[in-house]
């Protein structure tokens, strides 16, 4: 027999809403991972003494916020962590753009975060977080340098063993190795040039002109669980922005 979970609304806030955050809330805590399909609404509604209207409403609010998805005809499902959100679409590198990349993990360090690091993911001055140096390339040229900034402990896993090991795509890896799944991601785009070392790894003259995609991603809780900065040679740099 299912457990009863009895919504209790705040003051002022919506039954709905209350069933909404109370949803939200067994989500991240796992009842229901990332592609998996939600309880029918019959049996959410009966688990939280609410109307099938209420927890209709309380779907609906959830999926506005990304959380999950609506299919018709098929049910309610927690939305996929994202397995990858590929940096090159930013770039086209000629004939190298057919081949799929490959990635090395160029150096790992437990490190002060920077103040902007800091900052974006939550951490206190001066606290320690996992750097990872990372090139990525394509049919064996070097085409991106990233530095990648994860907070410890969460990302303490991935500070032991060989990063050898570890494969192309990172999100899966965290998913794996530490249970942090990637529900979002925000990147902006700028542009500047490149110091001593990211030139040297992509071939190109320290100071040559590079586009810089600073990524900040979130887990299901909102919370920022890696900060990036991804730098490629500008000249390469493309994006398309359909406008309808």
């Amino acid at each position: 027999m299912s457990s009863i979970h009895p919504v209790q609304a705040e003051p002022g806030q919506s039954r709905y809403a209350a069933l909404a955050a109370a949803l939200r809330a067994r989500i991240v805590a796992g009842a229901w991972p990332p592609g998996s399909a939600m309880p029918s609404e019959q049996t959410l509604a009966a688990e939280h003494g609410v109307a099938l209207g209420t927890l209709r409403r309380a779907l609906d609010l959830l999926a506005e916020q990304g959380l999950v998805e609506r299919v018709h005809g098929r049910g309610t499902f927690v939305r996929q962590a994202l397995t990858g959100a590929p940096m090159l679409r930013f770039f086209r590198f000629g004939a190298t753009g057919e081949a799929a990349p490959k990635s090395h993990i160029l150096a790992r360090d437990a490190l002060p975060a920077p103040a902007e690091v800091a900052h974006a993911l939550g951490c206190a001055p001066g606290e320690q977080a996992l750097r990872l140096q990372r090139l990525r390339s394509v049919a064996g040229a070097p085409v991106l340098h990233e530095a990648i900034w994860l907070p410890l402990p969460l990302f303490a896993p991935l500070a032991e063993g060989d990063p050898a090991a570890w494969g192309d795509l990172l999100y899966p890896l965290f998913a794996e190795r530490c249970g942090v799944h990637v529900h979002r991601a925000v990147d902006t785009i700028g542009f500047g040039n490149l110091d001593a070392g990211p030139a040297q790894a992509l071939h190109l003259p320290a100071g040559h002109p590079c586009a810089r995609v600073q990524r900040q991603a979130f887990d299901l809780v909102g919370r920022c669980v890696e900060w990036r900065s991804t730098l490629g040679d500008a000249h390469a740099f493309h994006y398309t922005v359909p406008i309808t």
